[in-house]
């Protein structure tokens, strides 16, 4: 009995120290690990004051934040996963193993912890903001959803704004993206990101004098490709199209043009009865619309065509290719076709000559010149 009293003095006076401990670690020490952002060293410091299996919700937040903070995110975890236990209904607690798992690449178990907090919070800006990020698909209806609560909560944070008027504008709603910037930009007036996204949007909506308004002050803070076209676009809608001509030149002045931009100085030309640039523009619009590796792409189509001995379609897809650009590799495609699928040795002599006169790499291709030649000296026997 006396024993068993010995033993139970003994642990209190334990817990005793260990709560003294707890008390009277050095304040000034811990500060002296956080103001130099030497994190790691805080936890470790951190674990030599407290018991391993301290329950103490202090303790284990601090624990868990330096090595949150150090990057250290399993041991993080591990301690927030204990506080979370103890208090299941803390939002901070939830919020940082949604973002630990977030780091960690985790979204699934990221976004339930951010819904358990919407369920207990459904006021929580920040977790709608990042349910809405965990989608990539700008106009997924979940997405949308998230995106309209979190507007709804503060409509004029920005980046909520601008994604959710993006979202919008792709599914074609223009007014209420419009009015959503409109709010945002009423609050921080000085948001040029903002005022550049409303252009496109009141394109749509017909507001071309707005958009020239504050285009032309947005490309006096610095030249943006897509405000100049939004602005040339509202000058060609007023049907003022010499500006708008002008607008669409500073783009090909730096190689920013489109084929967007080029089709509209073409209109705009031949509505100034200008045909001469108006049918030079339609070429620029042509050439602009066809990838310069369309003819690869024909190379490759042929390619499959002759796999499967379909050598009629082949010759078709090769020759389409060509229509788009010379390509060397087609010509010689070609001489082997006519040469011995087709049986036509007149058409074969001429594809070796194009591929020879083509040009081709001399190194890479050394196989295929001499092939070529080869066939050619025999051809013309």
């Amino acid at each position: 009995m006396k024993y068993i009293f010995s033993l139970l003095l003994l642990t209190i006076f334990s817990h005793h120290l260990y709560a003294q401990n707890a008390l009277n670690y050095d304040k000034e020490k811990l500060l002296e690990y956080y103001q130099s952002q030497r994190y790691a060293e805080a936890a470790q410091y951190l674990q030599t004051v407290y018991p391993e299996d301290t329950q103490d919700t202090k303790a284990l937040n601090q624990i868990a934040y330096c090595f949150m903070m150090a990057g250290k995110l399993p041991e993080a975890e591990k301690n927030y996963l204990k506080l979370v236990a103890q208090t299941p209904t803390s939002v901070p607690v939830l919020f940082n193993l949604a973002n630990i798992n977030l780091r960690r690449g985790n979204g699934i178990k990221a976004k339930s912890y951010f819904e358990s907090i919407i369920q207990l919070d459904s006021t929580n800006f920040n977790a709608y903001k990042k349910l809405a990020d965990l989608y990539e698909n700008a106009t997924d209806s979940q997405k949308v959803i998230y995106l309209i609560k979190a507007n709804q909560i503060n409509p004029i944070e920005a980046d909520v704004a601008l994604d959710l008027a993006k979202a919008y504008q792709k599914l074609k709603k223009y007014e209420p993206a419009y009015d959503i910037l409109l709010k945002a930009i009423a609050a921080d007036t000085g948001h040029l990101i903002l005022q550049q996204a409303k252009l496109p949007i009141a394109i749509q909506l017909k507001k071309y004098r707005e958009v020239i308004e504050t285009g032309e002050k947005l490309l006096t803070a610095g030249f943006d490709a897509n405000v100049a076209k939004d602005v040339g676009m509202a000058y060609f809608y007023l049907k003022n199209y010499e500006k708008a001509i002008s607008y669409f030149k500073m783009l090909e002045m730096i190689t920013a043009q489109t084929e967007s931009t080029l089709y509209y100085t073409s209109l705009s030309y031949r509505n100034l009865n200008n045909y001469l640039l108006a049918a030079e523009y339609a070429k620029k619009t042509i050439e602009e619309g066809i990838s310069p590796n369309t003819s690869s792409y024909y190379l490759l189509l042929g390619g499959i065509y002759e796999i499967n001995n379909k050598s009629t379609s082949a010759v078709t897809a090769y020759k389409r290719g060509l229509t788009f650009k010379e390509n060397g590799n087609i010509y010689y495609r070609l001489g082997i076709l006519y040469d011995f699928k087709l049986n036509q040795k007149k058409s074969a002599l001429t594809y070796y000559n194009r591929y020879l006169k083509s040009k081709p790499d001399t190194a890479a291709d050394k196989e295929q010149i001499s092939y070529a030649r080869a066939r050619l000296a025999e051809l013309k026997k």
